[in-house]
């Protein structure tokens, strides 16, 4: 009796490994390709109610996915347009990239390495321009055109992000405005994905703020899964799961303050990606130009509402965005809604974790 006791307590354990071991290799990892696939929010475990409440709330136009399957759309989600401020994640993507393929020695380069005009700035401030590195420009605390110095405080800044955009693209990947998508943009990463609305980062064209992003949200939504499934695509791994994890989860430290905004020297003749400087505080929740769910000077979540790990683009005052939410296994993006400033889009996602917890 012993005896088949213990061979009983030896037997189903196995058994039980063996049937975990089958479930898993059941649950494939899904990847769209040239189309989506599809599948119904109660196929995917999602209350369609809730879905239409955020579509409702929101207006505009935009998609859900999860578990890799397109599950609800609103509008036209095939619409390529402009994304604003949305487009900044991208550009550390392809920082990323270069940091990963060598053509940059790291994050801490200094960026007069590549745009010598730096160093003759602001002589009556140490020429401070000259310590500028790469993690400053997507950090948004290079404090360019700003008196403050590198590193020393944030500045939400378009004059920062075109400096960014135009030394990383023009002087690190060797191609020019006109080149940029079939040089860079489409063979390192939309036809990888493969974008259906043909993606640009000449929105307006090579005259009118080049580097702005035009893209559909179901061509977005690729981009977030991409992100959600740590840099990897089908048997790609495109990011270093750790580049990912470090861009997407490492925001600024409170410490850090908000510059007051007393202007400095630029380049002559700088550029902008659209608006000013000194925009928006980083709210314990900036991290290598995605915004997450981290927590604000007043002591609270940026979306209390919300998962702390999601990441997200974030563009026009909020309007315009990719959101990733990686315990629920979604991506979220939208465009041309009502969905502007921080309570709004707490209000907006917590639609979204309603309707995965069926409330």
């Amino acid at each position: 009796m012993r005896q088949a006791k213990i061979v009983f307590l030896i037997i189903v354990p196995g058994v039980f490994s063996l049937i975990a071991l089958a479930n898993a290799a059941d649950q494939k990892v899904v990847y769209p390709t040239k189309e989506w696939q599809i599948r119904t929010p109660q196929q995917v475990a999602l209350d369609p109610d809730k879905l239409k409440a955020l579509s409702d709330f929101a207006g505009g136009f935009g998609c859900i996915v999860r578990h890799g399957y397109m599950v609800y759309t609103w509008g036209n989600p095939a619409r390529r347009m402009d994304v604003a401020s949305a487009v900044k994640p991208l550009y550390t993507h392809f920082l990323l990239k270069a940091i990963q393929d060598k053509k940059l020695r790291g994050f801490d380069e200094p960026i007069k390495k590549y745009e010598p005009k730096l160093q003759n700035l602001n002589s009556e401030l140490d020429y401070k321009d000259r310590n500028i590195t790469w993690r400053h420009l997507c950090n948004q605390i290079s404090c360019y055109g700003v008196t403050d110095k590198p590193g020393s405080a944030y500045d939400y800044s378009d004059y920062n992000m075109a400096l960014f955009f135009d030394t990383l693209m023009l002087k690190v990947y060797r191609t020019t405005w006109d080149k940029v998508d079939q040089d860079v943009f489409h063979p390192m990463l939309t036809d990888i994905l493969q974008c259906q609305d043909n993606p640009t980062f000449m929105a307006f064209g090579t005259g009118n703020r080049p580097g702005r992003l035009g893209i559909s949200p179901r061509d977005f939504a690729r981009f977030g899964l991409l992100y959600l499934r740590k840099g990897k695509w089908n048997d790609k791994q495109l990011i270093d799961p750790k580049l990912v994890k470090l861009a997407t989860t490492t925001p600024l430290p409170l410490s850090v303050p908000r510059t007051e905004g007393k202007k400095a020297e630029m380049i002559p003749d700088q550029r902008s990606i659209g608006g000013g400087s000194n925009q928006c505080d980083h709210c314990g929740s900036y991290s290598f130009a995605w915004w997450i769910n981290g927590v604000r000077r007043d002591g609270k979540r940026n979306w209390p509402d919300v998962p702390s790990d999601v990441f997200s683009c974030l563009g026009h005052g909020d309007i315009r965005a990719c959101v990733v939410l990686p315990s629920l296994d979604m991506v979220v993006c939208w465009n041309d809604t009502r969905i502007e400033g921080h309570e709004k889009v707490n209000q907006a996602l917590r639609f979204v974790v309603q309707a995965a917890a069926g409330k």
